[in-house]
């Protein structure tokens, strides 16, 4: 029998969700069900489009379009978003603890985390007791050490230069 594993991919740099991305097309490739919960993302994006065409992979995430950073919400947009990530977390882990899914990649989990807007206990109880082959990918900047104590896989993708930096907006097929 395997044993499922648990992934974060952190770091400042281009490429986390891209990077779990591949995994999922990997996984996908050898017949295994894979399930991505975004968090924090609710626009509109390039991967959206091809995922939809891959039986083995199901996406959930928010479904309002917010154009505002986590930082811009106001109380009551925190709060919406807390539930919605809630719901979305307890489906993934029902699906995950069911056999229903192989991978589970938790996308932006870990900003989610870090400013409290999922529950956080519900998220560490899940990856303490996680038992069997689900293999589990978290993303995002600055992990708090508690998830990567729980973590076989540590990857920090570095940002070394990015055109955001100079001035250059998310472009369509790249970044979005």
């Amino acid at each position: 029998m395997k044993q499922g594993l648990i992934h974060i991919y952190c770091g400042d740099g281009k490429g986390k969700t891209t990077a779990a991305l591949g995994l999922a097309l990997r996984s996908a490739g050898r017949g295994f069900r894979v399930l991505l919960i975004q968090f924090l993302k609710t626009q509109e994006t390039g991967e959206l489009y091809s995922l939809e065409k891959i039986p083995e992979i199901t996406v959930l995430r928010g479904k309002e379009n917010r154009t505002v950073f986590s930082y811009q919400m106001t109380d009551e947009e925190k709060a919406q978003c807390r539930m919605v990530h809630d719901e979305n977390l307890r489906r993934g882990i029902t699906m995950g603890e069911s056999g229903k899914v192989d991978l589970l990649i938790l996308d932006e989990i870990i900003p989610a985390y870090n400013l409290n807007l999922v529950d956080r206990a519900v998220l560490l109880d899940f990856l303490r007791t996680k038992l069997g082959e689900l293999e589990i990918v978290l993303t995002g900047r600055d992990p708090a050490l508690e998830l990567i104590d729980l973590a076989a896989y540590v990857s920090e993708i570095k940002k070394i230069k990015h055109p955001y930096d100079q001035g250059l907006k998310a472009r369509i097929g790249i970044e979005v």
